[in-house]
């Protein structure tokens, strides 16, 4: 796993410099909640996660909801005493690892815990994510009398092949079953899938679509394969055990994976992501809510080892391993290494590369009038739409989509 950046020293009171709150009121505020455990570490994963053998008796599973807690309330007493106005959250996201490696009713816990605290929108997105292996129909109907309102699975594909080499675990033939526990539990669902693992045929990637769509979630996420160093897949690469990445074999499952969702009804509305009209919901309500905050830059607090959070500009990443995390939560400091303000230039570079990746796109007005004159040779290349573009917004083509970063250098003047 990467190292965590060094940035600025981090104060042991996380008190936020005032500038963090100044327009506060008027930003939407989340929680994101990371459980760093896992059964099995995959072999492409690069994520904060830890096996309990690695972790032995230092850190307990069944303790770990009551020091996510207190670090809740510690980020309330942290942004009361910074001056910031009381905020309900609007999403909610667990993350991991495997959420649901913990006791539904201990994420419940945790969840009552952010609610009491800060309190929760009527309309609040609350996620877990999930192993299909991991939750039965009794963890499905806890978390959602409990306030969850949305699932989404890690199924990955459908091939097993594909999962093999992926080091997955969970049996393919367990997506469907679950996901319908999910729905009779009234929670609101989406499948995640990953293409271009070295040895998925094209035939492999359109199997796990289509079983995806017979699934009929709410949401389907697409990425692709992304192997960093470090890794145990990057090791086998390097030693020639399987191919390398074929980028032109992940730009044309990507384009499989756009027709045929789009087929079945699923609009993009991020690159990597689909939603449908369902359950009396809109496409555009049935969004990820929570991603969403992330890229039209909202703030939130993430809670957990390694999480990142983000208020007014400035951003700051916990201590990476659960025992130093631990220490400090119960010591009642903050669990913090590092953090940054972020100056005007890179919240810019950030805008332009995360709202050039929505299906609403970056208003052109944002850009250096230097950068402007970009606009039109990009829509000649048929990398954004003209249309959006005549209206004032940046919106990728599905070309576009394939060369983003291509366009975002594009925008941007120091990558010009």
């Amino acid at each position: 796993m990467p190292a965590l950046r060094d940035g600025e020293p981090a104060p042991a009171d996380g008190l936020l410099p005032p500038s963090a709150v100044a327009g506060a009121a008027e930003r939407q505020f989340s929680l994101y909640v990371h459980v760093p455990f896992c059964s099995v570490r995959c072999g492409y994963c690069d994520f904060n996660t830890y096996t309990a053998l690695e972790l032995g008796q230092d850190v307990s599973q069944e303790a770990y909801h009551r020091d996510a807690e207190q670090e809740i309330r510690f980020a309330d007493s942290v942004l009361r005493a910074t001056g910031a106005p009381r905020r309900a959250l609007s999403t909610v996201f667990f993350g991991g690892g495997t959420p649901t490696r913990l006791a539904a009713a201990d994420l419940v816990s945790v969840l009552t815990t952010a609610r009491e605290t800060f309190g929760i929108t009527t309309t609040a997105e609350v996620t877990t994510e999930a192993n299909p292996d991991s939750v039965t129909l009794e963890d499905l109907q806890t978390l959602s009398d409990g306030g969850f309102t949305r699932v989404s699975f890690g199924m990955q594909s459908a091939v097993p092949h594909v999962l093999e080499t992926l080091d997955r675990t969970h049996d393919p033939r367990n997506v469907g079953p679950v996901v319908q526990w999910a729905k009779q539990a009234g929670l609101s669902v989406s499948v995640d899938l990953i293409y271009g693992t070295p040895g998925e045929s094209v035939a492999d990637w359109e199997q796990s679509l289509q079983e995806a769509i017979s699934y009929e979630p709410e949401h389907i996420s697409a990425y692709s394969l992304i192997v960093e160093d470090g890794t145990k897949m990057a090791a086998a690469m390097r030693r020639g055990e399987i191919p390398m990445i074929d980028p032109d074999d992940q730009a044309e499952k990507y384009e499989r994976a756009d027709a045929l969702l789009g087929q079945a009804g699923y609009q993009w509305y991020e690159i990597s992501n689909w939603s449908r009209a369902a359950q009396g919901r809109t496409a555009a309500q049935n969004r990820s809510a929570h991603n969403l905050a992330y890229w039209h830059n909202q703030d939130w607090w993430g809670i957990g080892p390694g999480a990142h959070s983000h208020v007014g500009g400035v951003r700051w990443w916990n201590r990476k391993h659960p025992v130093p995390y631990t220490n400090a939560v119960r010591d009642g400091i903050s669990p913090a290494a590092g953090r940054e303000s972020l100056d005007a230039g890179t919240q810019l570079f950030e805008r332009i590369m995360l709202e050039t990746r929505t299906v609403d796109g970056l208003p052109i007005s944002v850009l250096q009038e230097s950068e402007r004159h970009e606009v039109a040779g990009l829509v000649a290349e048929g990398l954004i739409e003209g249309r959006a573009a005549i209206a004032g917004q940046v919106v990728l083509t599905l070309k576009g989509r394939l060369l983003g970063d291509a366009v975002v250098r594009r925008l941007v003047p120091q990558l010009s």
